[in-house]
């Protein structure tokens, strides 16, 4: 799964959010799998996540995006994009489903 392009543009409702934060965490995930004592973290991890952002995009898919938020999540997804180190990789694949979650006004 290819990282999000710092040119894509922002999402205008939480299903793209939710799409543009799927296509994320997978590139993370790969990248995070290249350290063999992590992988099955990195698995449970993603799988986690994914599952709790397929629940909100099932109740709010459709939902308009304010400006702001998406415009933070087009931000966060591309500097997300940028991770190449493995660890780091994992680090993030921790932390920004959250913050996304957090701009769509959901609990983490």
């Amino acid at each position: 799964m290819e990282p999000v392009s710092p040119s894509a543009p922002d999402p205008a409702t939480v299903g793209g959010a939710i799409d543009q934060a799927t296509a994320t965490i997978e590139a993370l995930a790969s990248i995070g799998e290249d350290v063999e004592d992590e992988w099955q973290y990195v698995q449970d991890l993603s799988e986690a996540w994914l599952d709790r952002l397929h629940e909100v995009a099932e109740a709010r898919g459709a939902e308009a995006l304010a400006q702001d938020d998406g415009s933070a999540i087009g931000l966060i997804s591309a500097e997300a994009g940028r991770i190449a180190d493995p660890h780091r990789a994992i680090d993030w694949l921790s932390t920004y489903p959250q913050v996304v979650l957090v701009a769509l006004g959901e609990r983490p």
